[in-house]
């Protein structure tokens, strides 16, 4: 059985950075088109490190139907860059429901490091009323568990989704944060930081990464008038 903990000889290409630090943060870019007439394109982010200085870009890929068409139930490609615009991590979303109504067909994305090597999962747990979600390893054991609050809305404040290990401890974050009240209410462009253990597996890392993506799509991505989800419900 895999270990949730870093092994140098594990490391996936262009990953390595990832070893040294226990904070990501994730910015959405503003798109203008998007922000002025409501017309979805692909999302875009910028990855820092805790100094705010880049270390990835990661950009969606999908065709403008999709987008405009399924909102942010979208199936979508994500592929994150390095700054040299080789991609280290590729993300999988395929088209799901996210209804606590249908427990059969719930939110799941697949990460994969380098492009092509799967390195692990996140899936949605069914919950009657909070987000819930398992974090695999590439052999779908599971290592990490989300738990976010019942009503994710950010109003004036950030909205955690607490990581916890196997044995039910805290062990990192993610938030998505606060950006202020005309940036929150013009676009859904929004922020997140994550918080992982130092010493954690860099594919586990890469893995919270992904999660960060799902969360964004599923509870903070609003596309024309379907407005921005709240909870499990809708």
């Amino acid at each position: 059985m895999s270990q949730p903990y870093s092994s140098p000889a594990a490391v996936p290409p262009g990953l390595e950075y990832l070893s040294q630090i226990d904070q990501i943060l994730v910015h959405q870019n503003i798109e203008l088109l998007e922000a002025i007439i409501g017309f979805e394109t692909n999302n875009q982010y910028e990855i820092k490190n805790s100094l705010g200085q880049k270390i990835f870009h990661a950009k969606e890929n999908t065709d403008c139907c999709t987008r405009n068409i399924c909102g942010p139930l979208r199936s979508f490609d994500l592929q994150i860059t390095d700054n040299f615009d080789q991609e280290v991590i590729h993300l999988i979303r395929p088209y799901r429901c996210m209804s606590c109504c249908c427990p059969c067909c719930l939110q799941e994305m697949e990460v994969q490091s380098p492009p092509g090597n799967t390195i692990g999962y996140i899936k949605q747990d069914w919950h009657v009323f909070r987000p819930m979600f398992s974090i695999y390893d590439m052999s779908k054991t599971k290592v990490l568990s989300i738990e976010g609050p019942a009503c994710a809305v950010s109003c004036c404040g950030d909205v955690d989704f607490d990581v916890t290990g196997k044995d039910g401890h805290p062990v990192g974050r993610i938030s998505k944060q606060w950006t202020g009240l005309i940036k929150e209410s013009l676009t859904d462009s929004d922020n997140f930081g994550i918080n992982f253990p130092m010493d954690l597996d860099v594919r586990m890392k890469a893995v919270l990464l992904g999660a960060c993506f799902l969360i964004d799509f599923m509870f903070f991505e609003a596309t024309g008038d379907s407005g921005q989800r709240c909870s499990v419900f809708g």
